[in-house]
């Protein structure tokens, strides 16, 4: 939803400033294009659902010493008037400089978007791929299944979808990392 309180373009440390007084700290708040779009309220399900894949990640990344899980209140910087927070994501150690500030500036090299509504994913994965990002997975929960993003060459976007049986990859960023499907959906029986 486009706040109808606005009236100007934001830059990402207007929007940050924005987002961060205390009437906001509770609104999931992203900046598309310079305009503040504030995210449903999500179910809970989708919390546990960026919690679990979350954890599958850490498990594999920490003893590895690979870089970062982050959770659905870290900020990306895609671009100068966009601002994304995945619900769940992966930074390679060697990208980050600091753990400092607000921000992280760019895409994270791996980021799940837990599906909310009428949410946009393929416009949201472009814009993570572009901005530096390697893959998004896309979780969906009424359809149970992942679609997994990545960008060829050109810069043109592919979509795969993978269903309960099917398992994911963390390759090219995380080798040697695999989730079934199966598991993102833990309370779910089949």
């Amino acid at each position: 939803m486009v706040l109808g309180e606005q009236q100007k373009l934001y830059t990402v440390e207007t929007f940050l400033a924005y987002a961060m007084l205390p009437e906001n700290e509770l609104r999931h708040l992203e900046l598309e294009n310079g305009i503040i779009v504030e995210m449903p309220m999500p179910r809970i399900i989708n919390s546990i659902i960026g919690a679990s894949v979350g954890g599958a990640l850490n498990n594999f990344v920490m003893p590895r010493d690979l870089g970062y899980i982050t959770s659905a209140n870290a900020a990306y910087k895609t671009g100068e008037r966009h601002v994304r927070l995945p619900n769940a994501a992966f930074i390679t150690k060697a990208r980050v400089s600091s753990l400092e500030g607000i921000e992280f500036d760019g895409a994270p090299d791996l980021a799940v978007e837990v599906v909310s509504g009428d949410e946009d994913v393929r416009k949201k994965a472009q814009e993570y791929l572009r901005a530096g990002g390697t893959l998004v997975w896309a979780v969906y929960l009424d359809e149970r299944e992942v679609v997994v993003f990545t960008q060829d060459a050109d810069g043109a976007l592919n979509a795969q979808t993978f269903t309960l049986d099917d398992t994911l990859s963390g390759d090219p960023v995380l080798p040697g990392f695999t989730l079934p499907v199966r598991d993102i959906f833990p309370i779910i029986k089949s």
